[in-house]
């Protein structure tokens, strides 16, 4: 309810990413505004974090974030690990 995914790469870090900045009037993010929107058509499209805006997973047909963008975030301890 955030704005915020959290991304998992290949090297097992793990970046949260703050999308609430991004969703502005007038731009390709305004429909994300819309939180349902936002949790339904969440994806990983291009190998990235995406929203899937056709429901078919076609690659033009998304709104996806900048991978090396996402990786230039701090790192984050995982959400679901198991604490002891």
């Amino acid at each position: 309810d955030d704005y915020q995914v959290y991304a998992y790469f290949n090297d097992g870090s793990i970046r949260l990413v703050n999308i609430k900045p991004f969703i502005k009037p007038d731009t390709v993010f305004a429909p994300l505004e819309d939180i349902h929107i936002f949790k339904e058509k969440l994806a990983v499209i291009n190998q990235t974090i995406a929203w899937d805006m056709g429901g078919n997973r076609d690659e033009q047909n998304c709104i996806d974030l900048d991978p090396i963008a996402i990786f230039k975030q701090p790192p984050v301890a995982d959400p679901f690990a198991a604490t002891e």
